[in-house]
């Protein structure tokens, strides 16, 4: 039976658990996510972990932080006026929101509302699971 490597396309099924058990995400309910190994279209840790695995199979792996989405980073976190978040993006910020935010140069940036005053909006870059150790349970559907 053929392994998975490097260049191959796969078709998995995953769910993806945080330190305390709860589910994050998961596909089973869904159309298999399929992605190339070595691609750089999921986290670089997933990727390893599906490398050596048969069609069929199925595997627990757990990801540290930084084969994940890597650590939180506070320089990823700004403080914008309320005044020009609603004035230019025609929205009153909730926290737990996520919103595109333009880039003069690029495309645009995911960020999540994670504080809001009277005044301020704060935002964070980070990917919602930065700084988050993973387990991932991960069945390999096929090598298309």
């Amino acid at each position: 039976m053929r392994q998975a490597t490097h260049g191959d396309t796969v078709r998995v099924h995953y769910r993806c658990k945080l330190h305390d058990g709860s589910v994050f995400g998961a596909s089973f309910d869904r159309e298999p996510l399929q992605f190339t190994i070595g691609g750089g279209q999921v986290i670089p840790g997933f990727e390893e972990a599906v490398v050596g695995m048969n069609p069929g199979d199925s595997k627990t792996t757990e990801l540290p932080v930084e084969k994940g989405f890597g650590p939180h980073r506070k320089n990823m976190v700004a403080v914008a006026n309320k005044s020009q978040f609603v004035g230019r993006w025609h929205l009153e910020p909730i926290v737990g929101q996520r919103v595109q935010v333009p880039q003069p140069d690029g495309p645009p940036l995911n960020v999540t509302v994670v504080e809001v005053s009277e005044s301020d909006v704060t935002l964070d870059a980070n990917h919602p699971l930065a700084g988050e150790d993973l387990t991932f349970d991960i069945n390999l559907i096929d090598i298309v």
